[in-house]
C-alpha cells in the first residue's frame, strides 16, 4: 500500500516538480469591435493649430478722397516653424501685409487669427499687448537705443511684461548668448558693427519667446558678408524650431528660405515651398 502523502504530491506540483502538469497561460480575449485582437490603438498626437490663419483680409485708403486698393481678398495659412519670404515689387501690399501680420495695422475686412486668437477687430491697447506677447520684430534700421547697453535694449520689451529687472536681465543675457554675442553686453550701439547691432536686434526680438518672429528688410543695411550671417542666425532659429517671417525684395535673401509667398497688386500670385 501506497503510504506517501498527497499533500507532498500536490506541493511538488504546484513547485514545478518531476511528474507536475504545466500550467497553460490564461488566454486573453480579444476586445469587440476594435479588431486589434485587445491591443489598443496608438494615440494620435494633437494637431497644432497654425500660426497664422489669414481669410479674405482687404486694406482700403482713403486718399484725397479716392479709394486705394493696397490688399485685395489675401488668404494666407503659416504653420509653426516656418521659414517664410514674402516678396513681391515695390507697391505690391507686401509692406501693407507686414503691418497687419505684425499688429500695426487692421484689415478693412476679413479675419485675421494669431496664435488661435482673433486679432482683426482689436483696439490699439489691446494690439500693443498682443505684440508683446506673441511677435518679435526686427527692422531694417535698428531701431536700438543709442544710451543703453545692448543688454539694457534687449531688456526693454520685458518691462511691459511687469517681470523683475533681474529676471528681465536674465532673460536679456540668455538672448544674447542665443545669437553670438555674450562678449558684447555692455557696449553700446556705436561701438558695435552693424551686423552686432542687428544680432541686438534679434535678441531683443527672441527675448519673449514669441510665437512670430517678423524681419522687414533685415539685411538691407548691411554689406554681403554680414547679411550672409544675419541669414544663417535666421536659419538657426528655424532649425530650433522658431516660426520666422522675412519681407524683402531680394531674390537672393528669398532663396534661402523654405516657402516663398510673392505678391502683387495686393494680391497672392505665387506660393511656392522648397
Amino acid at each position: 500500500m501506497d503510504r506517501r502523502d498527497p499533500r507532498r504530491d500536490r506541493g511538488r506540483a504546484h513547485r514545478g516538480g518531476a511528474g507536475a502538469r504545466a500550467a497553460l497561460p490564461a488566454r486573453r480575449r480579444p476586445r469587440r469591435g476594435d479588431g486589434s485582437g485587445g491591443r489598443r490603438p496608438a494615440r494620435q498626437p494633437p494637431r497644432r493649430r497654425p500660426v497664422i490663419e489669414l481669410s479674405g483680409i482687404t486694406k482700403v485708403y482713403q486718399l484725397g478722397g479716392v479709394a486705394y486698393q493696397a490688399l485685395g481678398g489675401i488668404d494666407l495659412t503659416i504653420g509653426r516653424n516656418e521659414f517664410l519670404a514674402l516678396t513681391g515689387p515695390s507697391g505690391s501690399g507686401k509692406s501693407t501685409l507686414m503691418n497687419i501680420l505684425g499688429c500695426l495695422d487692421t484689415p478693412t475686412s476679413g479675419r485675421y487669427r494669431l496664435d488661435g486668437e482673433e486679432v482683426a477687430g482689436l483696439d490699439e491697447e489691446k494690439l500693443a499687448s498682443v505684440r508683446n506677447r506673441k511677435i518679435g520684430f526686427v527692422f531694417q534700421n535698428f531701431y536700438l537705443m543709442p544710451r543703453m547697453t545692448a543688454l539694457d535694449n534687449v531688456a526693454q520689451p520685458l518691462i511691459y511684461r511687469g517681470i523683475s529687472p533681474s529676471k528681465r536681465r536674465a532673460h536679456a543675457r540668455a538672448a544674447l548668448e542665443r545669437v553670438g554675442l555674450a562678449d558684447r553686453m555692455g557696449h553700446r550701439p556705436n561701438e558695435m558693427s552693424g551686423g552686432q547691432r542687428q544680432r541686438v536686434a534679434v535678441a531683443r526680438a527672441l527675448v519673449g519667446r514669441p510665437e512670430l518672429l517678423l524681419a522687414d528688410e533685415p539685411t538691407g543695411n548691411l554689406d554681403s558678408r554680414t547679411a550672409r550671417e544675419i541669414i544663417d542666425l535666421f536659419k538657426q532659429l528655424h532649425a530650433e524650431g522658431q516660426t520666422v517671417v522675412i519681407v524683402t525684395h531680394d531674390p537672393g535673401v528669398a532663396a534661402n528660405c523654405l516657402r516663398q509667398v510673392r505678391l502683387h497688386d495686393g494680391r497672392i500670385v505665387e506660393d511656392v515651398r522648397q
